[in-house]
């Protein structure tokens, strides 16, 4: 029994070690594929290249990801599609503060004036700067502060279309008026391509046409503040020693509110963190902010760069605490002529008798006769 068993065993060991034979046959089938086929594919490419391998089917070109984000300059130069955001003053100043470094753009640009309006409500001389900007599209841009909740009701055809940016209540004589100036300059900056900003208000006039205007602002080398060091009760007069150390009453100046700026300086008042905290908190009535603030603050940082002087033409031959008010009788010959006369003033340091490129106050009443003298003094 015991030699049977063992028989048995040894001969279920043997023949557990034989392979079968349709396994042998396919283990040669694999071995014969895996020797011919890259004798094969070596003879295609040889004689036929190697594209005969991919089949037609498959395109080889990379495609570019069809989410991937495109990075170019039209977001830095465009400008925006509309004045109406949702930004803070502090998040659009931020913005605004942004400058290149490097002076030369490479991209094509066109310098273009920033016309920036300070209004209460509508603009009542905006036909005469309908025809004013006429045929000059490419050179100008136009911001429009109005008090809130007023919202303009210009055409579509108007210049004055949607040109409102994100307003606030501006008071006289409050640093809530030198905000809005401010703000106005910040939203206008957003365009690269305004290189100057004119200050306005709703009862300014233009005294030349467009192209005289925009050639004087642009060929000159100082920016038009008017500054100067008033020793009496309303220069100096107006002085708080908490000013320091920020500004001495050495530095303390006056000027006119209107005032014509490069960007170089837009970007001084905008960014300025050093000197308005002092000037919001120091100069409140009888101390107006909007009188002083520039006109200090400016000839701090860069008194080489002012001209000294306003171009605003303004009456104060009446007397009292604001200019003279022209209505619709007021409007003659005369006063035009009066206007454009002017005085000797100095224009990059050459004398001139342009010394006036926009004129102030004039009630809503003066539109017509100011309509119909225009071509004859005014040039539009």
């Amino acid at each position: 029994m015991e030699e049977t068993k063992d028989s048995l065993v040894v001969g279920r060991v043997n023949q557990g070690r034989i392979l079968p034979q349709w396994l042998l046959q396919l283990l040669m089938l694999f071995l014969f594929l895996c020797f011919t086929f890259p004798l094969a594919s070596i003879y295609m490419i040889k004689h036929f290249g190697f594209q005969s391998l991919v089949p037609a089917s498959v395109n080889p070109s990379l495609q570019p990801c069809k989410n991937e984000e495109s990075i170019n300059l039209e977001p830095w130069i465009k400008p925006p599609s509309k004045m109406l955001h949702t930004m803070s003053d502090k998040e659009v100043f931020w913005r605004a503060s942004l400058a290149s470094r490097i002076k030369e753009y490479p991209f094509k640009r066109v310098p273009t004036i920033a016309f920036m309006f300070l209004t209460k409500e509508q603009l009542p001389f905006a036909p005469l700067w309908e025809r004013f900007f006429k045929g000059q599209k490419r050179l100008y841009s136009i911001y429009i502060h109005s008090l809130p909740p007023f919202r303009a009701n210009y055409p579509p055809s108007s210049v004055f279309y949607k040109r409102q940016i994100p307003s606030q209540v501006a008071e006289w004589g409050e640093i809530s008026i030198t905000d809005a100036e401010r703000r106005l300059l910040a939203n206008a900056l957003l365009d690269i391509s305004n290189e100057w900003f004119v200050l306005l208000s709703e009862s300014c006039i233009p005294l030349y046409n467009f192209s005289i205007i925009y050639n004087y602002i642009m060929r000159s080398n100082h920016s038009f503040v008017s500054a100067f060091d008033d020793p009496g009760p309303h220069g100096r007069g107006r002085y708080n020693n908490n000013m320091e150390p920020e500004v001495n009453i050495t530095q303390w100046r006056k000027g006119s509110q209107w005032f014509e700026v490069n960007r170089k300086l837009a970007l001084y008042i905008v960014e300025d963190t050093k000197f308005y905290p002092k000037f919001a908190e120091f100069c409140k009535p009888a101390c107006y902010a909007d009188e002083h603030y520039f006109a200090t603050m400016l000839t701090i940082q860069a008194a080489n760069l002012l001209a000294n002087r306003s171009i605003t033409w303004v009456d104060w031959s009446r007397g009292g605490a604001h200019p003279a008010m022209f209505g619709k009788t007021d409007i003659t010959e005369e006063l035009m002529k009066r206007m454009l006369e002017g005085d000797t003033c100095s224009y990059n340091d050459r004398n001139t008798s342009m010394c006036c490129l926009f004129a102030r106050k004039f009630a809503p009443g003066a539109l017509e006769p100011l309509l119909l003298l225009a071509p004859k003094y005014l040039g539009f």
